[in-house]
């Protein structure tokens, strides 16, 4: 446990590192990203209003946003493979680098035709994972784009999909769990071949005959600090109305749509599964569950 001078001093810290960063406001594809791999796989269009990336039995493909950022809120609107998508993943996270990184991961597993994709979400801090929530949607993915958004902020960190708050994760630093808040993470999406284990553990394999598959992106939008920028993410600076995420947390109403999400829709929670952690759960599960 730290000190309470040590506590002091990152508080400080925090509230310095706050105050010296930027805001990014939505742009185009090809002003807030790199393609980086996939040998023209991903490609930019319309102007840099839409991006696609596909897969084929030789090469997936993925691109990484230009700027770092620490704290705020992310939305993308996504387009997922239709029909028989077993065995692709289709990845859009936070991540910083080095073995002790944190990340924030969207994880689209495909599907046969008929069945629904099961969306994966994590937490990693200090390298480590293990957090684990799947879901499955209430509409097909595949049909439209549809808007999932994540808010970081120091205290909580919250996964939406259109809207719809489906995960919370709580910073519990009180019990002794770290918590991604010092290393600034860039955006990352791919669309790549995990056959070995994305659907049904990996006894669904894909189906090259389908190929190539294809996600479609758009309407990103990056409401967030950014390291070294001039302008401020102070939440009683002019720009506060922008930088409301900084202490977002979930109403009365949206913490019943939560309820709704993980009654009706949540198929894994690494908090209740009891086979894996037979001695006892995470710490973090008490905020968490």
């Amino acid at each position: 446990m730290a000190s309470s001078s040590s506590s002091s001093e990152l508080v400080f810290l925090m509230c310095f590192m706050i105050s010296a960063f930027g805001i990014a406001i939505a742009a185009k594809f090809d002003q807030e990203f790199d393609i980086t791999w996939g040998d023209g796989r991903a490609k930019i269009l319309n102007n840099g209003d839409l991006l696609t990336l596909s897969l084929d039995k030789i090469s997936g493909s993925g691109f990484q946003s230009k700027n770092e950022y620490l704290f705020g809120k992310i939305d993308m609107q996504l387009k997922l493979v239709p029909g028989n998508s077993a065995g692709t993943v289709t990845a859009y996270y936070l991540s910083s680098q080095g073995p002790t990184h944190d990340e924030i991961d969207f994880e689209f597993l495909g599907n046969p035709s008929g069945d629904p994709y099961t969306l994966h979400t994590n937490v990693f801090s200090q390298g480590k994972g293990n957090r684990e929530q799947q879901f499955h949607l209430w509409f097909d993915p595949t049909a439209d784009f549809h808007t999932y958004s994540i808010t970081w902020n120091p205290q909580r960190i919250i996964f939406y999909v259109d809207g719809t708050p489906i995960r919370e994760y709580k910073n519990s630093e009180s019990m002794g769990v770290s918590y991604p808040k010092n290393q600034p993470m860039r955006i990352y999406s791919s669309l790549w071949n995990a056959d070995d284990w994305a659907t049904r553990g990996g006894l669904v394999k894909t189906d090259w005959s389908q190929a190539p598959f294809s996600a479609s992106y758009r309407n990103f939008n990056a409401n967030a600090c950014i390291p070294s920028s001039p302008s401020s993410c102070s939440s009683n600076s002019a720009t506060s109305t922008r930088s409301s995420w900084l202490n977002e947390e979930l109403d009365n109403t949206s913490q019943e749509r939560l309820k709704w999400v993980h009654k009706n829709y949540m198929v894994y929670n690494y908090c209740t599964d009891s086979k894996r952690f037979p001695q006892g759960f995470p710490a973090d599960c008490l905020q968490n569950n």
